[in-house]
């Protein structure tokens, strides 16, 4: 990772180039105290504590409080030094620098505020110690499949924090979609055995920070506090619980984060700490008696600026620095204070929960180096790990240009070890839905595969067919069930790492109005007391549900111990009359993947394909469990997809 600038680079920034709005006060060194009792005068201190023992001995404290930036701060325990600290704009803040060094032990100290007058105020601050090695922090890979939950409608397992007492969005309509359902961490939990039958290696929910937002609130993206699990969907310890409930079955958990935005109702946005804490932050509080879309300075939405040599530079501004919806103030990565918040947020949940990677929604709106540093700070810290970064976009230039390693033109290098394949889902969706031609049909995933070429390691991208933001798989496949198994099952035989949406293996829809994001987002039945169908259990299930569960549960157990599909070489020939070979082999394993759009049977002639020395070899279907000998000729007797293995 050749740019990666570290939390420390940041702060070194800070300490030799600070704006003129910021001033800097001289440390005095102090007397050592011994911490006699906790103490907690303060307002807020973030992060609310720290560990020993990271490569960057940097830490930066933010200091919430009335009329704090006129007191000197003072800490007198071994192994910290603070080093300096930066009043802000507003007197209500200071920033605070401090050294953790190698000797350090985990413990408490108070942090202590002095005024000239003699008035102190006091704030115990706590080192822990490292659960585990950074080295041990594995991020998902071509290994895993994961399961993508919106929190709020895959299960209620606790009906007692639907409501909380003092946030603005109150009451559950189930009948609304966007509305809160009342779904809960615990109730993923509880369902983990579900998840794990299925064959899913990992799970990525929603965010689940709070969003105490005045509507809107359950889908998670518009945090109103970075460092607190939103109520209504349980406490840190339940977030914790499921992290350790998941490591317990060897599986992981992966936490949707956001760098480019928070919600409106976020508590810094009350008083800001400094002028530029924000984009268009001046705009905004000229107008905020009347903010709505009309006067809110959006996004332009031009994702193509990050990597366009002609990019006007005012587009350029006009992606980055506009707000993506009104309710969401559009974060100012540049200032170093912001920078350091968000790179140690980040960190903080990591080792909080122990986690298996993130997911960084809108990753080509923030600004874009401090995303490097960002993703660079993170893989620094924990080089097994892995981010995702989502790209919507259709064209593969776009998604390989933010992947580590990637050699742009620009010299840009992203540290982001896997973006999200959009483009293949689209290939994938036009395949199986356009009737066969010379440019149509098939083509569109044989050539969107063979787009790898322009990809670092296409084993590291994470490819999906529907997510909480895009129509339903069963919908855009127009309700055919058996184009829907295709779709799937060629997703999880691609060297990428796949993610399936939760309700997928039940054939969930939204036929009734297409796209509509409350929808999309539907509760799963049998996540609440009294659903009359339980998709956990089967109960009230159709025949085409419970055999789209079974074809998944199989195609997914099999993926989880197949070497040829996690890593092994690929191969693919070119579509014929209405079939397409997709091969994965690995040493003696070798799995084949059919893919037949025609009506009637047809024979396909299989010494075209003698170049992958099957001919004589005995193959099992991964589905049916039968057995075939490789020949001259296969014949196809239905539409459908066929998935052969040489591992009996």
């Amino acid at each position: 990772m050749k740019n990666i600038i570290k939390i420390v680079s940041v702060c070194l920034l800070i300490f030799v180039t600070s704006c003129k709005e910021q001033t800097q006060k001289e440390v005095k060194p102090s007397t050592s105290k011994e911490l006699t009792k906790e103490i907690n005068d303060l307002e807020r201190v973030e992060p609310p504590h720290w560990w020993t023992g990271f490569k960057n001995a940097e830490l930066q404290l933010l200091v919430k409080h009335p009329n704090i930036g006129s007191y000197t701060p003072e800490i007198s325990y071994s192994g910290v030094t603070l080093e300096n600290f930066h009043q802000a704009d507003s007197p209500n803040y200071l920033f605070l620098d401090v050294e953790i060094s190698e000797s350090a032990k985990a413990g408490k100290f108070n942090i202590v505020f002095k005024q000239d007058d003699g008035k102190e105020l006091v704030q115990t601050y706590e080192l822990k110690s490292r659960e585990k090695s950074a080295e041990d922090y594995i991020g998902f890979n071509s290994s895993d499949a994961i399961y993508l939950i919106t929190p709020d409608r895959f299960a209620n397992a606790n009906p007692e924090n639907d409501e909380v007492e003092g946030l603005l969005e109150q009451g559950i309509d189930r009948t609304h979609g966007y509305a809160r359902h009342g779904g809960d961490v615990q109730g993923i939990t509880e369902h983990l055995d579900y998840i794990d039958n299925l064959g899913f290696t990992a799970v990525w929910p929603c965010p689940v920070l709070i969003n105490d937002m005045p509507r809107g609130s359950y889908h998670g993206y518009a945090m109103t506090d970075f460092y607190k699990v939103d109520p209504r969907f349980g406490t840190l310890d339940e977030y914790k619980n499921l992290a350790d409930e998941l490591r317990n079955r060897d599986m992981k958990l992966i936490m949707d984060q956001v760098a480019n935005h928070c919600g409106l109702q976020h508590w810094w946005m009350k008083d800001l700490p400094f002028k530029d804490w924000v984009n268009y932050q001046d705009y905004y509080l000229e107008n905020i008696d009347n903010w709505n879309r009309e006067t809110t300075k959006m996004s332009n939405h031009r994702r193509t600026t990050n990597q366009d040599p002609y990019a006007a530079k005012i587009d350029n501004d006009g992606m980055s620095q506009g707000w993506f919806v009104p309710d969401m103030p559009d974060l100012n990565q540049r200032n170093p204070f912001m920078a350091n918040y968000i790179i140690q947020n980040s960190i903080w949940w990591v080792e909080t929960l122990g986690l298996g990677g993130i997911r960084q929604d809108t990753y080509p709106y923030p600004d874009k180096a401090f995303m490097s540093d960002w993703a660079g700070a993170i893989m620094t810290e924990y080089p097994n790990f892995s981010i995702v970064g989502e790209e919507w976009s259709y064209n593969p230039l776009l998604i390989a240009y933010w992947q580590e390693g990637h050699e742009n033109k620009d010299g840009y290098d992203s540290n982001l070890k896997s973006s999200m394949d959009f483009a293949m889902q689209k290939h994938i969706i036009d395949a199986l839905n356009e009737e066969e031609s010379w440019d149509k049909g098939l083509v569109k995933m044989y050539e969107g595969l063979a787009n790898d070429f322009a990809y670092t390691s296409p084993k590291d991208i994470m490819a999906f067919l529907d997510n909480h933001d895009k129509s339903r798989v069963y919908t855009e496949l127009k309700g055919d069930v058996v184009n829907t198994k295709m779709a799937l099952s060629y997703l999880l035989m691609l060297p990428r790492i796949p993610q399936i949406y939760y309700g997928t293996e039940i054939l969930m829809d939204d036929f009734d109005n297409p796209g509509d994001h409350g929808l999309i987002r539907t509760d799963f039945p049998g996540g609440w007391q009294g659903d009359t169908v339980n998709a956990f259990t089967g109960e009230g299930l159709n025949a085409e549900q419970k055999d789209m569960q079974n074809f998944l549960k199989k195609m997914l157990n099999y993926r989880k111990d197949s070497k040829a599909i996690h890593e092994g070489e690929t191969k693919h020939f070119a579509p014929f009359e209405g079939t397409y070979f997709l091969y994965r082999t690995h040493g003696n394993e070798t799995v084949v993947h059919i893919i037949n759009k025609n009506e009637e049977p047809i024979e396909i002639d299989l010494n075209y394909h003698e170049e992958m020395g099957l001919k004589g070899k005995t193959l099992k279907n991964v589905i049916t469990g039968e057995t075939m000998v490789w020949g001259d000729s296969i014949k196809l007797n239905e539409k459908g997809s066929i998935i052969l293995s040489t591992k009996l």
